[in-house]
């Protein structure tokens, strides 16, 4: 964050539409050069919090400031300052990939060079060829590129690997960090929970118009500090009787590995290396994980209380 002011600045946000209230007083913040992303099912009002920070839907209530602007304002100068890509948008079919990169580039008072956009966003085999002839792939790295092209401060993501195969998205990936290592401020919506893990620094997520959670990737609903799950395979001759006493857990079978939860994993973990190799004997497929972003995801999204909200 620069100077202490956010990029995106966000309180006690609302809007509904008739008798549906799709955000419900909503607050976040995301700090200059940082890539955050905002995740929540559909009809959660991701949506309509990302159109009204893009100036595209007006807000009923709540403070909203976009670079230092009211984006409901709808001012030029912050319009040149900011990139969308959208999760798909129409383009001049009949033009080549460098032809609407120029059109588009004067736009802007300062656009980046077609070539170099091109060249990022990995086209440079296709950049004279109609847009009508690129694959599905293809036209969601022109999308970026047309983000990209007035060289914006901050730029709106929605979805930009839809579509992608697993080495797209990768490319992509580097891409968008690459572009947060330059300083630009990165808003990512995605339903991939991975792409979140990777990218951003911190996630908020949406449920019901409301934020049931937010922090960094790592720490999100307590991932860092709730309960671990240790499993193995038990040596040949061994049963769950011969496993230590000290044990903080009781240990359970499923199938043909032993399964540990438990809060205190250090511990858990000493009693039994510590056991194992008193007899001489290695732990076969040992394991130590938490619950992932997604497992978390699902819980915060999908509790019988947050549908009902």
């Amino acid at each position: 964050m620069t100077n202490g002011v956010p990029a995106i600045h966000v309180t006690g946000l609302r809007k509904a539409y008739g008798e549906l209230e799709a955000v419900r007083g909503i607050d976040f913040e995301v700090a200059e050069g940082e890539c955050f992303a905002l995740l929540g099912p559909n009809g959660a009002g991701k949506t309509t919090t990302v159109e009204i920070l893009e100036g595209y839907r007006n807000r009923d209530g709540g403070e909203v400031e976009v670079l230092g602007r009211d984006p409901q304002a709808n001012e030029r100068d912050l319009r040149e300052r900011v990139g969308i890509v959208l999760q798909s948008s129409g383009h001049f079919r009949e033009l080549t990939v460098r032809e609407v990169l120029d059109l588009f580039g004067g736009y802007y008072p300062h656009p980046r060079a077609s070539g170099e956009v091109i060249q990022l966003v990995g086209l440079d085999d296709k950049a004279g060829a109609r847009i009508k002839t690129l694959s599905g792939g293809q036209q969601r790295r022109l999308d970026l590129a047309l983000g990209l092209i007035g060289d914006p401060d901050l730029l709106f993501l929605d979805e930009p690997t839809t579509g992608f195969d697993p080495s797209a998205r990768r490319r992509s990936w580097e891409l968008i960090e690459n572009l947060r290592d330059l300083g630009k401020t990165i808003l990512l919506t995605t339903h991939y929970m991975d792409e979140a893990q990777n990218l951003a620094d911190r996630v908020a997520i949406l449920a019901a118009g409301r934020i049931v959670a937010s922090g960094t990737p790592d720490s999100l609903g307590g991932r860092d500090e709730g309960e671990a799950v240790i499993a193995f395979r038990l040596p040949g001759g061994a049963g769950l009787a011969d496993l230590p006493g000290e044990l903080p857990v009781q240990p359970v079978l499923v199938e043909d590995r032993v399964v540990l939860r438990t809060t205190e994993p250090t511990r858990t973990l000493g009693a039994l290396t510590g056991w194992a190799l008193g007899r001489g004997e290695e732990l076969d497929g040992l394991t130590v994980t938490r619950p992932s972003l997604e497992d978390v995801y699902l819980r915060l999204t999908g509790t019988e209380e947050l549908t009902r909200a």
